[in-house]
């Protein structure tokens, strides 16, 4: 089902977001972990997708297998540097075939070491693909925003304005990078409102479960960990990390459910410990 209709349901979207695995081993985890979370009745998982498209196929395989082995509504993460109008017709030709109909549309980043010379002009950045994909209008369009900031946006206003002409293209709804504090996501919401934006934004959220891993992910992509989660967590061990963790996500997703967000988008990776607790938590004020 396409996540814009799911929107006129007027209830709060769960999501969970995972990544295509490497091993057969992490084959299995994930499996696993989509099987136990599956019972928390997420409106839509999403399926990441490398850099320029360096998982291509991994992604459309767990797309499929998602969909069909574990019943769920899937979304596709799509990105466009480094690909061509025919890269991305034969891509979106399979996923229609496959009846997958919602698609998270990124710039994204060529693959390290991609020769220029190889390099297509077809697309540049994320709103190019929105425009394409909208053309077809077969697909619910997500696309990207973030609360911090883009990395690359020479300001937060400007990348503001990068974020209205992706919803301008024609995207349905925006998910958000991970943040840690809530501030951050409000106001972004309220950059969105003066910029105009009308369609629905969905937080994005991470379990802090190993403090090294998250500061390495967040330093990645421009997120801030606040200092009091830092310092409470050094030196712990993995269960009480676990423990903190849970409970400072389960006080963010209250605060956030009580501000009115459209969903909670979890970044899983691939594990369901974090976000299971988490859940059971917040279940009852979710589907209130």
């Amino acid at each position: 089902m396409k996540i814009s209709e799911l929107f006129k349901n007027n209830k709060v979207l769960l999501s969970f977001e995972f990544f295509p695995p490497k091993s057969p081993e992490s084959e299995d985890i994930l499996d696993e972990t989509v099987s136990v979370l599956k019972r928390f009745h997420p409106d839509f998982v999403s399926v990441t997708y490398g850099a320029g498209g360096s998982t291509r196929v991994q992604s459309v395989d767990w797309t499929f297998r998602i969909k069909e082995k574990h019943d769920l509504n899937v979304m596709m993460h799509l990105t466009c540097i480094a690909s061509s109008k025919r890269d991305l017709k034969d891509i979106t030709a399979k996923l229609k075939r496959k009846k997958i109909e919602n698609v998270l549309a990124l710039r994204g980043d060529p693959p390290k070491d991609f020769p220029r010379s190889e390099m297509k002009d077809d697309f540049q950045y994320a709103y190019q693909l929105v425009e394409y994909l909208h053309v077809a209008d077969e697909f619910s369009i997500g696309v990207a925003g973030y609360p911090e900031g883009h990395m690359e946006a020479p300001s937060i206003e400007k990348d503001m304005e990068y974020l209205k002409m992706k919803v301008d293209a024609g995207a349905d709804f925006i998910i958000t990078q991970l943040f840690f504090d809530n501030n951050y996501f409000y106001d972004f919401m309220e950059r969105a409102h003066r910029e105009r934006i009308t369609v629905p934004i969905i937080p994005g959220l991470m379990p802090i479960v190993n403090i090294n891993q998250v500061k390495k992910f967040t330093d990645m992509c421009g997120a801030t960990v606040p200092n009091d989660i830092m310092e409470v967590m050094r030196d712990r061990g993995d269960d009480d990390m676990l423990k903190i963790g849970v409970e400072y996500a389960v006080a963010q997703c209250r605060e956030l459910l009580a501000f009115g967000v459209a969903g909670l988008h979890f970044y899983t990776l691939n594990r369901n410990k974090a976000t299971e607790q988490i859940l059971t938590e917040i279940e009852g004020r979710l589907r209130d």
